[in-house]
C-alpha cells in the first residue's frame, strides 16, 4: 500500500523495539519500515550478525530513514534494556516459569498506559530461526504471544513487529484511562536497578551456599529472577529490598532474633521446590 504525506507530522513515540542477534539486514530494514508505519521510532540491536551499519537494512527500510539513523547497537541484552522500566518478550513457544502471558491487545494497552505515565518500555524479539532463550525471556516482565495457526506458527520477525506496532497505534485510538505513577510519589525502577538487585541477592545467597548442588544453580537463578520480575518495582522498593539483603549480610545466623531456633540460611532446601 503506497502513500506517504511528507506534510504531516511524523509520529515517533512509544516502546523501544529490541532485536536480539538479528541475522539478516533485510529483516532489520523491514522492521524499521513496520515501525515507521505505526509511529514507533526507537530500534535497538543486540549483537547483529552482520554488524552495523548495514546497506541491506537501509535499502529494505524503504525511506524509514529516521528509524535507521537512530539505531543503537549493544553487546548484550542487559545493556540494551538497562534504562527501561518495563519489557515484554515475544515468543511463540510455551515457557515454564512465572511470567504472565498476554495477547498483543492486552500488551499494547499496558504499554500505552505506561507510556502515558512517562515510563520507558520495550518489546523483545528473538532470532529469526529460534527466537529468545529462556534466560533472555527471564529478563522481561511479561510475555506476549500471538494467536496463530498452531500447525504453522512461525512468524517472520518483521511480521511480528508489524503486528505489535499496529496494536500499539490502535491502542492510542481508544479512551484508556490511567492513573499517573508519579501520583504515588515514586518512580518506577529501571532494568539496570533491577539487575543490581538480582546480582546483590545472588551474591548474598552464594555466600550461604544456597545454590546447592552447584549444577542446579543456573536454573535456580532463573527461577529467582522470574519471581522477582513478575511485578514492576519502584526505585524505593528496590532500595528497601537491597537494604534488607545488606542487613542480612551483617546478621549473625547463629542466633537470629525472634526465631526461637538456629537459622540455616546457608543450607539449600532438601527438595527441589525452589530450584525447579
Amino acid at each position: 500500500m503506497a502513500g506517504t504525506n511528507s506534510e504531516r507530522e511524523l509520529l515517533a513515540e512509544g516502546p523501544v523495539i529490541i532485536l536480539v542477534e538479528p541475522q539478516m539486514g533485510e529483516n532489520i530494514g523491514m522492521v524499521a519500515r513496520a515501525m515507521a508505519n505505526f509511529g514507533l521510532a526507537e530500534l535497538r540491536l543486540v549483537n547483529p550478525r552482520d554488524g552495523w551499519p548495514n546497506e541491506k537494512a537501509e535499502a529494505a527500510a524503504s525511506k524509514a530513514d529516521h528509524v535507521i539513523a537512530g539505531v543503537r547497537v549493544f553487546d548484550t541484552l542487559k545493556q540494551a534494556i538497562a534504562d527501561l522500566n518495563f519489557v515484554y518478550a515475544t515468543t511463540a513457544r510455551e515457557r515454564d516459569g512465572y511470567k504472565p502471558v498476554r495477547s498483543p491487545v492486552e500488551a499494547t494497552q499496558t504499554l500505552r498506559r505506561k507510556f502515558l505515565n512517562n515510563e520507558r518500555t520495550g518489546i523483545l524479539f528473538g532470532r529469526e530461526r529460534w527466537g529468545l532463550t529462556n534466560e533472555e525471556v527471564a529478563l522481561a516482565d511479561e510475555i506476549v504471544t500471538f494467536p496463530v495457526n498452531p500447525a504453522f506458527a512461525s512468524l517472520n520477525i518483521a511480521q511480528a513487529v508489524l503486528l505489535m506496532s499496529y496494536e500499539w497505534m490502535k491502542s492510542g485510538m481508544e479512551d484508556l484511562s490511567a492513573v499517573p505513577f508519579q501520583a504515588t510519589g515514586q518512580r518506577p525502577s529501571t532494568k539496570e536497578q533491577l539487575f543490581g538487585l538480582f546480582d546483590h541477592l545472588e551474591e548474598a545467597l552464594d555466600a550461604r551456599n544456597y545454590f546447592h548442588p552447584a549444577g542446579k544453580k543456573p536454573k535456580m537463578v532463573d527461577n529467582l529472577r522470574a519471581v522477582l520480575s513478575r511485578q514492576a518495582f519502584t526505585e524505593q522498593e528496590i532500595s528497601v529490598l537491597r537494604g534488607v539483603i545488606s542487613s542480612l549480610d551483617r546478621f549473625s545466623r547463629k542466633s537470629p532474633r525472634g526465631s526461637g531456633r538456629p537459622a540455616k540460611l546457608e543450607e539449600a532446601p532438601d527438595d527441589d521446590s525452589t530450584g525447579e
